[in-house]
């Protein structure tokens, strides 16, 4: 029997396919090239938008989530020395540095929208969005270091090169 949507045309077997396959939990992809793809390709866009968004506006001025403030007390008070213009890997990925992360992070949930989800983050935030200066990191811990970079005038030289 085939399914109908609400306007009564039949809905492809290919939808109700796409439709089951992302209703399964994660672990049932293991590492599908084609969704890692697409996550990578989305990630990429999110990169575009932001740099574009610090290139054309004052990013003192930014406001990227409703919660900017309480994402910023929370960052600065739980890592008051991280050094946020040129970022250690080491301080976001080694496991000592993901013990003292893991918290910050779930603070967020249900808070920031996929606040787990994967983003691309610049190592150097005078620099783009390339494969040498780019790292895979959490959306909250995104929103930490940028909201911080631009509160604190790191994200500036962006902006200023943009404008010359």
């Amino acid at each position: 029997m085939e399914e109908t949507s609400a306007s009564d045309e039949p809905v492809s077997g290919e939808l109700v396919s796409v439709a089951h396959a992302l209703s399964l939990p994660a672990e049932s992809y293991g590492n599908d090239p084609d969704i890692e793809m697409a996550w990578a390709m989305r990630a990429m866009q999110h990169a575009e938008v932001y740099y574009k968004l610090i290139s054309s506006v004052d990013p003192q001025f930014l406001k990227l989530t409703k919660v900017d403030d309480q994402i910023y007390s929370e960052f600065r008070e739980n890592f008051k020395n991280l050094r946020i213009d040129v970022l250690d890997p080491e301080e976001l990925k080694s496991e000592s540095a993901k013990e003292k992360w893991r918290p910050f992070c779930l603070k967020f949930d249900g808070i920031i929208e996929d606040f787990n989800y994967g983003t691309l983050l610049r190592l150097d935030c005078t620099q783009g969005y390339t494969e040498e200066n780019t790292i895979f990191a959490p959306r909250i811990q995104f929103f930490a270091i940028e909201i911080a970079r631009n509160r604190e005038g790191y994200n500036e030289e962006v902006y200023t090169s943009m404008q010359d």
